[in-house]
């Protein structure tokens, strides 16, 4: 059943309770954001269903219609909103929007997972500290658009992506995990994003599990993981290095 107001359309679904492994704390209720293909909103929906995560993706809002990503929630049953920017006259009214739709939807910690637009104090005051972006690049270099394509251009040996709390300023928030991959002679703009795209959809799920288990403690602009067991920080940082041709 589709429902239509204040610039937004609702799709309701009913969602089926994901199995988890066993945890000390309840599930966290997430509202994913999304613009386009939602490869990291399906890294995030696997994650849950293999059990490595203890959470629940109460709503999947695009600013896009047809974005689809939106499909991809469909398929698992979870509940969608299409709230269109360009309806509103300014980005305020549209946070606006965006923060009524996920509170209502009873959200703890909005992960921005390919959403192309930059948020207004309405949406950070709504969700102190509880909003999550992720970035094709080891931050603070290479903030904004284009980051491979930066990379690249100053020939740097080493890129990467970071999960990091959203705050006023373009991708300049406190970083939560990074991982970092080789830049090969050979790449392309392309070939490199694919290398760091592969590494997104793995560290996203773990910045939200830290989260969901209350590990992540935010000091001044730097976030330190607490209780790190001896070589789990390899978990939140690798670089992995390219196969050897063989024959």
């Amino acid at each position: 059943m589709a429902r239509h107001g204040l610039g937004y359309t609702q799709t309701d679904v009913k969602m089926s309770a994901p199995e988890f492994k066993s945890s000390a704390r309840p599930a966290v209720k997430l509202g994913v954001l999304i613009s386009g293909t939602g490869t990291n909103l399906q890294a995030i929906i696997d994650a849950i269903e293999r059990g490595d995560l203890c959470a629940e993706i109460k709503v999947v809002i695009s600013n896009r219609a047809g974005a689809l990503g939106l499909e991809r929630a469909r398929r698992h049953g979870i509940p969608v909103f299409t709230i269109e920017h360009r309806r509103f006259t300014s980005r305020e009214d549209f946070d606006r929007a965006l923060a009524d739709a996920l509170t209502q939807a009873g959200v703890e910690l909005v992960i921005c997972a390919g959403f192309m637009r930059l948020l207004s104090p309405v949406m950070l005051s709504a969700f102190p500290d509880r909003i999550m972006n992720i970035h094709p690049a080891l931050l603070p270099s290479f903030p904004g658009i284009n980051a491979q394509k930066a990379a690249l251009e100053h020939g740097v040996k080493v890129a990467g992506c970071t999960v990091f709390f959203v705050r006023e300023g373009v991708d300049d928030g406190p970083i939560i995990v990074q991982a970092a991959v080789p830049v090969m002679p050979e790449d392309d703009e392309q070939a490199l994003s694919d290398r760091i795209r592969a590494q997104e959809h793995r560290i996203f799920p773990i910045a939200i599990r830290l989260f969901q288990e209350g590990r992540l403690k935010i000091e001044g602009h730097a976030v330190r993981i607490l209780g790190l067991a001896l070589g789990e920080e390899t978990r939140a940082l690798i670089n992995p290095l390219p196969e050897v041709k063989r024959g």
